[in-house]
């Protein structure tokens, strides 16, 4: 059987560049059973209320929803587990640095299967004020607007 190439993503978390200022992201691997990679495998997992911590030296993903695997049986794995994520030593201690300043924590962005193994980007990130929100909301429309503009004048041109 071949392996996998390329990139399958599961998951994204659109709400969290929505809340947030993405400073830095990171790829990590994560710890699975097997029931849980199947269900992944599936296209099932939500990102939305997870997040990320670092903890004696280790990283962790919590509160990812990835569902019972439905083939499973008595083995299956809880939804919502705690999850250990695979990073290098250096990436951790910067996170931890960065975590400690205050202000900054760590949102899971989304979930793929990068050649056939699990990975989640992970990103350290700045809450967003509401006048924050609004103020993008408003710059992505008006880029789209001037893209529309720019794209009839060309059209009229034809």
């Amino acid at each position: 059987m071949p392996r996998e190439r390329g990139q399958k993503v599961v998951a994204t978390n659109r709400r969290a560049r929505h809340d947030y200022t993405i400073e830095d992201t990171y790829e990590a691997g994560l710890v699975l059973t097997g029931t849980e990679v199947k269900s992944l495998r599936a296209g099932r997992a939500s990102l939305v209320d997870g997040y990320a911590f670092v903890e004696g030296g280790e990283a962790w993903l919590d509160a990812v929803h990835i569902p019972e695997y439905n083939e499973g049986t008595w083995n299956n794995h809880p939804p919502r587990r705690k999850r250990k994520l695979l990073l290098h030593k250096e990436q951790i201690v910067k996170i931890s640095h960065k975590t400690k300043e205050g202000g900054y924590t760590l949102v899971p962005l989304s979930l793929y299967f990068s050649d056939g193994r699990a990975k989640v980007e992970i990103g350290v990130a700045k809450g967003k004020r509401e006048y924050d929100k609004r103020q993008a909301l408003r710059e992505r429309q008006d880029k789209r607007e001037a893209d529309r503009a720019i794209s009839a004048r060309r059209n009229l041109g034809d």
